[in-house]
């Protein structure tokens, strides 16, 4: 099952202090002295989802203190205590960072500073090998609580699991639960209220052998857990392979497996692109309409009229920020179909499909995990790349998940499919995606054969959970948890940054201009934008608008749109919030930089788009992650790469559009 290292150190950052589960300032908890259960197990048994319906999903999620692992935390709804979401891992046995962070939290720390429970969340159609981490809780002095996932899974199967004998054997409560449902969650907080009234039980006994030997460690181990799994289960026998199987001997399939994978992703962008169209023109109409005109109507009423006031707001804020939101439609349905199929089961085998593919770059089929999350934001797939065991693995990973098409692209990708290739909008973002793996690939073999040489292979261990119908709760649930993200972006970072594109508009870079009274072509951002716009004609793209959005780009993706829209907004006033004249205007700037090869230039700025730094925010979590060192690498080559495929990209296709 595993390979034992007991004087193997803990993979954690920061001080040699023992991180404490009762540690102040973690935040999101029932607050100081409440007690402390901590949620474990293994990857895909359901606990995150556990967690989220035990607290309603109202937690808060950081670096734990004194590393760099993300844990989440929350308060219990229903019990008067802090519950901690602790990483997957298969075993106390450390071989990541996030499985050290587990092991410490639990069982390194002085006493009072463990969890008061842990609940340990088991696949009950996979019962021996979940519960393996309950045979080594059970050989210290721990509070345990089996809550059995999967039971209808199970059941299907010919499985049917006795959890009084079960716990009876392992001696810890078990509670069957269906944390996707609700049901059983009631039960489980009464089992852990008894658990916490009642004492510290003995740790299990077990006889060491002199000298240590760890495969007869392992073999007392396993044999425990045979007989405690025997004495709760009884198997009808009946073998017959489940739907699942049947459907993995396709999508898991070495050649069809790619293809399904393609194909559906195909599917979801061409929903995404057409179902989302007439939410995003109602939304247009809204921001260039009744909210551009009341605003000018209300600064009118207070004498501000055509003032540098009503200017930034208008033409800064309503056009720029008014432009981003009309793409929320087009990420709440890409959110929604992605849970969908997250929760489905699908996305998990996307690892599987893939495993060969990664190990051409010498990553483990588990490095798509982080790549996978990448394609919602680059943010928490650098902290994802935690779950590798390989410092080397983790750096290379890290470097390239930058390359993933993130959410914040796909606002530009589909704005420019719509404008530029009509009803096959759908197709150019998919080949947007499609060319974001190629790159994690062609840049993954460069580096591995230059700066990266030495990578470990590890085998591909992972749980495949079965297929199931998605639930409306926790669709809606992971969806607007990441929409919710991309609104705090949109009213964070994009309200700052059009403000300064605002200003530095309305700078004059020219004599006998007053603030605010100069064309945008004459202001500090456009000088500063049209002496950089000639490293980009080569690409076909070296207007200074389209170079100009390039560079507020680097804060985030989504502040291209929003750079556009003021732009424009401001060097033609009529133009303010509307898609079709937008569309225009930036259709005018490509025709003009790229001499007549309008679809060959927009192309390459897609690829450069693609392939450059994603944001600010994603450098700061590869610092934290990798070091400034390799960060500011991984810069060169993210431009390098991106310079090059864009010019590559417009020299051929001129030739033949």
């Amino acid at each position: 099952m595993s390979e034992h290292h007991t004087n193997r150190p803990l993979a954690l950052n920061g001080p040699a202090a023992v991180p404490s589960c009762h540690a102040p300032g973690t935040g999101g908890g029932a607050g100081p002295g409440a007690p402390v259960v901590a949620l474990a197990g293994t990857p895909n048994v359901g606990k995150s989802t556990l967690f989220n319906g035990l607290t309603g999903a109202k937690v808060t999620v950081g670096n734990w203190p004194g590393t760099t692992v993300e844990v989440a935390r929350g308060a219990w709804r229903e019990l008067a205590c802090t519950l901690i979401d602790l990483p997957g891992a298969y075993s106390l046995d450390p071989s990541s960072p996030d499985e050290a962070l587990t092991r410490a939290l639990i069982l390194d720390v002085p006493a009072g500073e463990a969890p008061d429970v842990v609940i340990v969340a088991t696949d009950a159609a996979h019962l021996a090998r979940s519960l393996y981490l309950v045979t080594q809780l059970r050989e210290a002095a721990v509070r345990v609580v089996v809550a059995l996932t999967m039971v209808d899974v199970a059941r299907h199967r010919g499985i049917a699991i006795d959890a009084d004998a079960l716990g009876e054997a392992l001696g810890c409560p078990v509670v069957a639960v269906d944390p996707r449902r609700r049901s059983g969650l009631a039960e489980l907080t009464a089992v852990v209220r008894r658990t916490l009234a009642g004492p510290v039980p003995a740790p299990r006994t077990v006889i060491r052998p002199d000298p240590v030997d760890d495969l007869a460690i392992e073999d007392e181990r396993f044999g425990w857990l045979e007989r405690a799994v025997t004495a709760g289960t009884h198997d009808s026998g009946h073998t017959r392979a489940s739907w699942s199987d049947r459907i993995d001997r396709v999508v898991t399939a070495p050649v069809l497996g790619p293809l399904v994978f393609l194909a559906v992703m195909w599917v979801v962008f061409q929903i995404t692109t057409t179902v989302a169209a007439p939410l995003q023109d109602g939304l247009d109409t809204l921001f260039s309409g009744p909210v551009s005109t009341a605003a000018s109507a209300g600064f009118a009423a207070v004498g501000l009229s055509d003032s540098w006031v009503e200017g930034l707001v208008v033409d800064g804020i309503i056009a720029g920020v008014g432009m981003l939101m009309t793409f929320v439609p087009l990420m709440a349905l890409m959110f929604v179909l992605l849970a969908m199929l997250e929760d489905s089961g699908y996305l998990a085998r996307a690892a599987v499909v893939t495993d060969r593919l990664m190990r051409s770059i010498g990553l483990p089929g588990r490095a798509f995990l982080p790549l996978v999350v990448g394609f919602g934001c680059n943010v928490p797939a650098i902290s994802a790349t935690r779950i590798l065991p390989q410092a080397r693995q983790r750096l290379l990973t890290s470097l390239l998940v930058p390359f993933t098409a993130c959410s914040a692209r796909l606002t530009v990708f589909v704005m420019l499919g719509t404008i530029f290739f009509g009803k096959y909008a759908g197709t150019a973002v998919f080949a947007m995606y499609v060319l974001s793996i190629v790159f994690v690939i062609g840049v993954g073999l460069l580096l591995r054969k230059t700066l990266i040489r030495t990578l470990g292979q590890d085998p591909l261990v992972i749980d495949l959970p079965p297929y199931q119908r998605p639930t409306l709760r926790l669709t809606a649930a992971v969806s607007w948890q990441r929409l919710q993200g991309f609104l705090r972006t949109a009213s964070g970072i994009i309200v700052a940054t059009v403000v300064v594109v605002w200003f530095l508009q309305s700078i004059p870079a020219v004599p006998g201009a007053g603030f605010a009274e100069v064309p945008v072509v004459d202001s500090v951002y456009g000088v500063l934008s049209r002496a950089i716009a000639p490293i980009f004609e080569p690409a076909g793209f070296g207007q200074w608008q389209t170079v100009s959005a390039l560079v507020v780009g680097f804060v985030a993706k989504e502040a291209v749109i929003s750079s556009w829209a003021q732009t424009y907004a401001v060097t033609d006033p009529n133009t303010t919030g509307s898609t079709v004249a937008l569309g225009e205007q930036i259709t005018q700037a490509f025709a003009i930089s790229s001499g007549g090869h309008v679809l060959p230039a927009v192309a390459a700025f897609m690829v450069f788009l693609l392939a450059y730094t994603p944001c600010i925010a994603t450098l700061a979590a590869q610092r934290r992650e990798i070091g400034g060192r390799w960060t500011a690498i991984g810069v060169v080559i993210q431009l390098v790469v991106a310079w090059i495929m864009a010019v590559a990209v417009f020299q051929i296709g001129r030739l033949f559009l």
